[in-house]
């Protein structure tokens, strides 16, 4: 009998964990609460290095926001970057938004992302402020979804979810996968357990009184994860954070590779592993392919684990068409539903590479990360 239901019981924890997410997503997605009429003034800050996929319609789309007043603060550190031109064409497109590009290169920490924010910073001319990557598209309403939360005194910091849509290629399928199958998940069940003490890189908007609190952009220049930082930074100095149900589309470039994805996915992992490590140690129980391939092993392969498996598989992609067509909305699925256990499989692969080693590529360069998440760079990687 323990021969026969132990497979089930290799499964249980991701079978647990998927019921817990759909429910902490119905949660979340199932009330859209009327926004409040706050269009305080806001600067939005955009770090840029290089050539995303359509830089110009990502950029633009900053421009076309139906909101009184903003500003965008474009912060470049080389005259020579390709991404400048791109800049230049979208000024002269918008004559009528406040447009500024900064180019510095001056470096103050390890995290040149963050120096580049530093210098936006000092042109940002409002009390709101947005810190959006320069890949990230959004539609006309974006700044008022974001910035109405900001009624209440309370808030610190907004972050929003992200997505990406019509993933071009098998690499950028698995990234966008990833989005929709394992970090909004993820998330929700984090916002219904814990409360939410962290931010998601692609959009933040802040109090500018919450990032004095904290020692400026100046306390993130030497942190790899700057997202997650500047969000537990600021909720551990009293003011309390607040998830969007607003998607901004994170624009993916198409033909990378397989191999591309999971070195930066190596990246994150081990980044999260460091900044929170009980919690991503505790993550690999729930990890789907994990409980299918203990499952099969302690079986023998036989037909009990062969079964539990597939039960496991048949409501991980019933929870996953679920995040995808009604919460997301985001066109993955079903049409890369099958590729779904290989990406699980790598996902699985990463997660037990990221508990060993200390070593992250990013943007070329060569980072040693420290306890706590912060990095020392080593040099130029390999190309």
């Amino acid at each position: 009998m323990l021969r026969q239901i132990l497979p089930f019981l290799m499964t249980a924890p991701a079978l647990a964990y998927a019921a817990i997410t759909l429910f902490c997503g119905r949660s979340f997605f199932g009330k859209r609460p009327a926004l409040p009429d706050c269009t305080p003034p806001v600067s939005i800050l955009k770090p840029v290095k290089g050539v995303d996929g359509d830089s110009f319609e990502n950029f633009a789309s900053f421009c076309r926001q139906d909101y009184p007043q903003f500003q965008i603060v474009f912060a470049a550190a080389s005259a020579t970057d390709q991404v400048i031109p791109v800049i230049q064409r979208v000024m002269a497109a918008y004559p009528e938004v406040d447009i500024e590009l900064v180019v510095d290169g001056a470096i103050h920490g390890a995290n040149y992302k963050v120096c580049n924010l530093m210098h936006a910073h000092a042109k940002a001319k409002h009390p709101l402020l947005i810190v959006c990557d320069s890949d990230i598209r959004v539609t006309e309403s974006y700044l008022r979804e974001v910035c109405a939360p900001f009624a209440d005194p309370q808030v610190g910091l907004v972050t929003s979810l992200y997505r990406s849509s019509g993933a071009r290629g098998v690499g950028c399928a698995i990234e966008a996968l990833g989005f929709s199958c394992e970090m909004v998940p993820n998330v929700m069940a984090a916002l219904k357990l814990e409360g939410l003490s962290f931010a998601l890189g692609a959009s933040m908007a802040l109090r500018q009184d919450a990032l004095e609190r904290i020692g400026g952009f100046a306390a993130l220049v030497d942190y790899l994860a700057d997202d997650y930082q500047l969000g537990n930074m600021i909720h551990l100095s009293g003011y309390r954070l607040e998830l969007s149900p607003y998607f901004v589309e994170s624009v993916m470039r198409g033909g990378e590779t397989v191999s591309e994805v999971l070195v930066r996915q190596l990246r994150w992992g081990r980044t999260m592993r460091v900044s929170r490590p009980g919690g991503y140690l505790a993550s690999g129980i729930t990890l789907p392919f994990l409980g299918a391939l203990l499952a099969l092993v302690v079986s023998g392969f036989s037909r009990e684990g062969v079964a539990a498996a597939a039960l496991l598989y048949l409501v991980r992609g019933a929870v996953s068409l679920v995040y995808s067509r009604a919460f997301l909305q985001d066109l993955l699925l079903p049409r890369w539903l099958w590729l779904l256990p290989i990406r699980d499989a790598l996902a699985f692969g990463v997660w037990a590479l990221s508990l060993f080693g200390n070593r992250v590529v990013w943007r070329g360069h060569l980072f040693r990360l420290s306890k706590g998440g912060k990095i020392v760079e080593l040099g130029a990687s390999a190309p």
